[in-house]
């Protein structure tokens, strides 16, 4: 079983993109993880349970035989449907080699009309999945006064479309609504900063649409992931520790809703 594991660990990671960004999302150290990739280690059932969850698996799927595994990760075949609508499913597959340099981890910055005069730092991991991105997304914010909080997980689907990463998400629990963000690199190499736009719905009573500008910068592969989720949350315009950097690429304009619509 140890040696189909690693067969099956390998295939994973060809497909996820960096072993140095799988390491920092499971928060296994490198050296250790190597000795699961060249079979001359086993990891804990801990261990084990957290890989598997990581690339959304079961513990059996990732000890199964190699031949099977390969078998199972195959694209199903596609459903039929109307002709119209051939054409969405396909947008997504076949998308980690275009995206690849995108894959990694990154902080998001945007306003929202559920925080007024202050800017929202996120977090968003992108990572191959059988040849589709997969992204997942986590969003907090906590009042001055403590009588607010705000938690959101997301997952959701990227492609990259004339020099566009374009991302479509929906909240983990049942029945949310679908958010749209589509940003442009200034430059082929130019992963550091992305800017562009993001619609969605605004987390308050009244659900209003709204859009605002985005920026993404990517975190260094060196910062665990529990410190960038630590730096998550909802900062005043004018906060030291905001970059002024990200201030400017955002601009001074607010978001637009419904609401600043409506005569």
């Amino acid at each position: 079983m140890q040696s189909d594991f690693s067969q099956n660990l390998r295939w994973l990671c060809a497909e996820a993109g960096p072993i140095a960004q799988t390491c920092r999302g499971l928060e296994i150290n490198r050296q250790q993880f190597n000795r699961y990739l060249n079979g001359s280690g086993a990891p804990s059932a801990h261990i084990l349970r957290r890989i598997a969850r990581y690339f959304d698996l079961t513990e059996a799927e990732l000890l199964a035989p190699h031949a099977a595994f390969c078998a199972r990760q195959s694209p199903p075949q596609k459903l039929t449907q109307a002709p119209a609508l051939a054409g969405l499913g396909a947008l997504f597959q076949d998308q980690a080699r275009p995206l690849r340099r995108f894959l990694g981890v990154y902080h998001s910055y945007y306003r929202t009309p559920t925080w007024p005069g202050q800017i929202l730092r996120s977090l968003i991991q992108l990572r191959a999945d059988g040849g589709q991105v997969v992204t997942h997304s986590f969003e907090r914010a906590r009042s001055e006064d403590g009588s607010i909080h705000q938690h959101g997980r997301y997952h959701g689907l990227a492609a990259f479309r004339g020099n566009r990463l374009c991302m479509y998400e929906t909240p983990r629990r049942p029945g949310g609504f679908l958010s749209e963000t589509v940003l442009m690199p200034k430059h082929p190499q130019q992963i550091s900063y992305l800017q562009g736009l993001s619609l969605g719905i605004a987390a308050r009573p009244d659900q209003q649409p709204f859009s605002t500008r985005i920026v993404w910068v990517r975190i260094a592969e060196r910062i665990p992931a529990r410190d960038a989720l630590a730096l998550t949350g909802a900062y005043p315009e004018n906060s030291p520790k905001l970059d002024p950097k990200i201030r400017r690429l955002l601009g001074d304009q607010p978001p637009v809703s419904i609401s600043d619509m409506e005569p």
